[in-house]
Order: structure tokens, then sequence, then C-alpha cells
């Protein structure tokens, strides 16, 4: 259900929300609203949980600038590695509650298809999903928000999640949720007036030398550290976000990376359609008409 100010909607000062056709509604509020609202959604999802969603307009005041600059390489063993050599643990909500899970699911598979039972199983089964999904969110929060503050620049590398989540690791990517904190990061650097970037897919951080440049042959996922013959032994998330964030810095950095070409205007006699030679293509076709 949607209200606007047209339908004279109204939070009181003893915090209910005042809605029509229904009356005052206590409301537990996650945060004082900044403005006045101008509109108000309240949803119900699959926990049986009712939410109130306000509409209002305000202004972000950009950060203090920073001297910091920090690349991100995300993974199953550790969520985060850092450029500095900072390692954030795999909080692993999902797999924490994976036994109870289990049981709720169990006790949901034995009952009868379209019973009040039934129905009361499946909100339960719900309710601890969205306990996962809130305790997730709240942490890649934290997380997210803490890096933009102290680093004026964040660099990452765009992963193929979708992809990730067709495999054996599906499960655990999609526990780990890098798709929601990437997007945390990228709107929270817009909103504070940082920078954010993703560094292509196809590049190169693993197998990379930080110190030398040199690219070794592909190692399998086991090998956490190597040695490069230059004489550098790395660590293999360390070595990779340093890479991410030189190869984030620039377009080519000085160890010959590519991250993605320069966009460039095309030259006029490319961006233009020439009307002869479409004629002449179609000419010798049956059937075609060039005008």
């Amino acid at each position: 259900m949607r209200f606007t100010n047209n339908a004279r909607f109204k939070v009181l000062d003893n915090g209910r929300l005042r809605l029509p056709k229904i009356g005052d509604v206590p409301v537990r509020w996650s945060r004082p609203l900044p403005a006045d609202p101008s509109s108000v959604t309240v949803i119900k999802d699959a926990a049986d949980r009712y939410f109130a969603s306000f509409v209002v307009r305000t202004t972000d005041d950009p950060l203090p600038p920073s001297d910091s600059e920090v690349g991100i390489d995300l993974g199953l063993a550790h969520f985060a590695v850092l450029s500095d050599g900072t390692k954030v643990a795999a909080p692993k909500f999902l797999r924490r509650a994976a036994s109870q899970l289990k049981k709720l699911q169990r006790a949901l598979s034995r009952k009868t298809n379209g019973s009040n039972r039934r129905r009361k199983a499946v909100v339960k089964v719900a309710r601890v999903h969205a306990r996962v999904a809130n305790m997730r969110r709240d942490w890649q929060h934290k997380l997210s928000t803490s890096i933009i503050r102290d680093n004026q620049a964040v660099y990452v590398e765009d992963l193929c999640v979708a992809g990730l989540g067709r495999t054996r690791l599906a499960k655990s990517v999609h526990d780990a949720g890098w798709a929601s904190f990437t997007a945390m990061l990228e709107y929270k650097a817009a909103r504070y007036g940082r920078t954010f970037a993703r560094v292509d897919r196809f590049f190169p951080s693993t197998r990379m030398c930080s110190c030398c440049g040199r690219i070794n042959d592909k190692m399998a996922l086991d090998v956490r550290s190597w040695d490069c013959p230059c004489g550098c032994t790395h660590d293999r998330d360390i070595n990779a976000a340093k890479n991410i964030k030189a190869a984030g810095q620039a377009d080519f950095n000085d160890r010959g990376a590519r991250v993605r070409p320069a966009a460039m205007p095309a030259p006029r006699g490319e961006a233009v359609t020439h009307l002869d030679t479409a004629r002449s293509t179609h000419r010798g076709v049956e059937g075609i008409s060039t005008r």
C-alpha cells in the first residue's frame, strides 16, 4: 500500500504512524527521519513482517579528502583482502544458520500442501532467511562505510557473480554477497565524493607479480602463497589486491597492465552513413528496396 501527502498520512509525536482507513500504527523506527516525508509505502514480506518505507528529500555532504587509496580482492577464504594487507574474515551467516534451516525445512516437508500448519512452517523458514539476510546486510553496510570513509579511491575486481553462482561454489558465493557489497561501495562513493572503479575480470591480478610484473602460470585455488622468479614471495590474496589497486589507478600502469581502453571519438569517416555505399550493398539483392 502506498500513501502520499494527499492521502493525509502523518507521523505522530509519540512515534506512531497514522494511516488513512487504518488508524494509528505502532512503529519500531530504524532511524529518525531526516526531513518531512512526501509519501510512505507499507509492504509485507514473506516472513509476515510489515515495513514502512518513506520518501524524503536530503542532501549528502562529501567526506573530507583522504590521501589513502585501496584495492580490494574479494574471495571465499577471506571475504575481502585489502592492498594494505588487511584481511576481513568471511562471516558465513548462512552456514551458521544451516542446522536451524535444515530442521525447519524437514518439518516443512512433512506438512500437507494447502494446510494452515504448512503456511506457518513456511513463515518460520522465511524468518530465518530474513534474519540471515539482515545480519549480512548490516555487516556489509558497516564494512563498506568504513572503507569509503578511510579511502579516497576504492578499486575492486569486476567478478562474474552470476557465472560463479552456477558452479559447485554456488552456496558459498550466495553466502558471501559480493554483488550487494560492491553495489554499496559504488553508491556510497558517489554519495560522499569518493572514487570507485572496477577492474576488468580478465585482468590476471592473482598470477601477476606485484614487484616485477611477471605473469606466471595458472595456479590451483589451494595455492595460497607462491614465489616469483624475481625473488619475491607473495601471499596470493594480498598480491592480487595490490595489482587491482595499481590497475585501477590508471588505464596503463608502469608494468603495462591494461584495464580497459579509454573512450575516444570515432573518425568522421567511420561515424557517418554513406548512402551510396548502402545502396551498392543491396543493389544485387532481389526484393530489397534501398529507398
